[in-house]
Protein backbone atom coordinates (compact mmCIF):
# COMPACT_ATOMS: atom_id res chain seq x y z
CA UNK A 1 0.00 0.00 0.00
CA UNK A 2 1.45 3.35 -1.05
CA UNK A 3 1.18 6.10 1.53
CA UNK A 4 1.29 9.80 0.68
CA UNK A 5 1.80 12.51 3.27
CA UNK A 6 1.39 16.13 2.19
CA UNK A 7 2.51 19.34 3.85
CA UNK A 8 3.09 23.00 3.07
CA UNK A 9 -0.30 24.49 2.39
CA UNK A 10 -1.41 27.80 3.84
CA UNK A 11 -2.60 31.30 3.11
CA UNK A 12 -0.74 33.88 1.05
CA UNK A 13 -1.45 37.11 -0.77
CA UNK A 14 -1.56 37.29 -4.53
CA UNK A 15 1.92 37.32 -5.99
CA UNK A 16 3.31 35.28 -3.13
CA UNK A 17 4.82 31.80 -3.07
CA UNK A 18 4.23 28.48 -1.35
CA UNK A 19 5.97 25.13 -1.52
CA UNK A 20 4.04 21.87 -1.14
CA UNK A 21 5.72 18.61 -0.21
CA UNK A 22 4.52 15.04 -0.61
CA UNK A 23 6.38 12.12 0.96
CA UNK A 24 5.60 8.81 -0.71
CA UNK A 25 6.63 5.22 -0.23
CA UNK A 26 7.64 3.53 -3.46
CA UNK A 27 9.01 4.83 -6.72
CA UNK A 28 6.27 5.86 -9.12
CA UNK A 29 5.27 8.82 -11.20
CA UNK A 30 3.94 11.56 -8.93
CA UNK A 31 1.69 14.50 -9.48
CA UNK A 32 -0.48 17.23 -8.01
CA UNK A 33 -4.15 17.91 -8.54
CA UNK A 34 -6.41 20.56 -7.07
CA UNK A 35 -10.09 21.04 -6.39
CA UNK A 36 -11.70 24.41 -5.80
CA UNK A 37 -15.12 24.75 -4.15
CA UNK A 38 -17.88 23.84 -6.54
CA UNK A 39 -15.46 22.66 -9.21
CA UNK A 40 -14.15 19.33 -10.37
CA UNK A 41 -10.68 18.15 -9.47
CA UNK A 42 -8.13 19.20 -12.08
CA UNK A 43 -4.61 18.23 -13.01
CA UNK A 44 -1.85 20.62 -11.99
CA UNK A 45 1.55 18.98 -12.58
CA UNK A 46 3.25 15.58 -12.83
CA UNK A 47 6.77 14.21 -12.82
CA UNK A 48 8.11 10.87 -14.01
CA UNK A 49 9.67 8.38 -11.61
CA UNK A 50 13.13 9.36 -12.88
CA UNK A 51 12.40 13.07 -12.62
CA UNK A 52 13.38 13.49 -16.25
CA UNK A 53 9.93 14.40 -17.56
CA UNK A 54 7.51 16.98 -16.20
CA UNK A 55 4.03 18.06 -17.26
CA UNK A 56 1.98 21.11 -16.34
CA UNK A 57 -1.51 22.43 -16.79
CA UNK A 58 -1.61 25.51 -19.00
CA UNK A 59 -2.95 27.58 -16.11
CA UNK A 60 0.19 27.05 -14.01
CA UNK A 61 2.88 26.74 -16.70
CA UNK A 62 5.72 29.14 -15.94
CA UNK A 63 4.57 29.75 -12.36
CA UNK A 64 4.69 26.29 -10.76
CA UNK A 65 7.59 23.84 -10.72
CA UNK A 66 7.38 20.18 -9.79
CA UNK A 67 10.47 18.29 -8.64
CA UNK A 68 11.35 15.21 -6.66
CA UNK A 69 14.01 13.91 -4.30
CA UNK A 70 14.90 10.22 -4.61
CA UNK A 71 17.92 9.94 -2.37
CA UNK A 72 16.18 7.10 -0.53
CA UNK A 73 14.87 4.58 -3.07
CA UNK A 74 12.33 3.23 -0.59
CA UNK A 75 10.83 6.64 0.02
CA UNK A 76 10.78 9.75 -2.08
CA UNK A 77 9.42 13.24 -1.88
CA UNK A 78 7.78 15.39 -4.53
CA UNK A 79 7.63 19.15 -4.31
CA UNK A 80 5.43 21.74 -5.94
CA UNK A 81 6.96 25.20 -5.87
CA UNK A 82 4.21 27.72 -6.53
CA UNK A 83 5.22 31.27 -7.44
CA UNK A 84 3.22 34.33 -8.44
CA UNK A 85 0.11 32.83 -6.91
CA UNK A 86 -3.29 34.10 -7.98
CA UNK A 87 -6.66 34.02 -6.21
CA UNK A 88 -7.83 31.46 -8.78
CA UNK A 89 -5.16 29.08 -7.47
CA UNK A 90 -7.16 28.76 -4.24
CA UNK A 91 -8.07 25.09 -3.80
CA UNK A 92 -7.36 21.91 -1.91
CA UNK A 93 -4.23 20.43 -3.43
CA UNK A 94 -3.86 16.65 -3.60
CA UNK A 95 -0.71 14.66 -4.15
CA UNK A 96 -1.09 11.50 -6.19
CA UNK A 97 0.99 8.70 -7.58
CA UNK A 98 0.43 6.17 -10.30
CA UNK A 99 2.10 3.03 -11.53
CA UNK A 100 1.48 4.23 -15.07
CA UNK A 101 3.44 6.87 -16.97
CA UNK A 102 3.43 10.42 -15.60
CA UNK A 103 1.81 11.66 -18.81
CA UNK A 104 -1.37 9.75 -17.93
CA UNK A 105 -1.88 12.05 -14.96
CA UNK A 106 -2.76 14.85 -17.38
CA UNK A 107 -5.96 12.92 -18.02
CA UNK A 108 -6.72 12.64 -14.31
CA UNK A 109 -5.02 9.32 -13.65
CA UNK A 110 -4.05 8.67 -10.04
CA UNK A 111 -3.85 5.34 -8.21
CA UNK A 112 -3.13 6.61 -4.71
CA UNK A 113 -4.01 9.93 -3.11
CA UNK A 114 -2.91 12.08 -0.22
CA UNK A 115 -5.31 13.68 2.23
CA UNK A 116 -5.12 17.12 0.62
CA UNK A 117 -3.77 20.45 1.81
CA UNK A 118 -5.52 23.81 1.58
CA UNK A 119 -3.99 26.67 -0.40
CA UNK A 120 -5.70 30.05 -0.10
CA UNK A 121 -4.61 33.07 -2.11
CA UNK A 122 -6.13 36.43 -1.23
CA UNK A 123 -6.26 39.42 -3.53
Amino acid sequence: QVQLVESGGGSVQAGGSLRLSCAASGLYAMGWFRQAPGKEREFVAAISWSGGSTYYADSVQGRFTISRDKRDNAKNTAYLQMNNLKPEDTAVYYCSTTTQAAATMRGGRGDYWGQGTQVTVSS
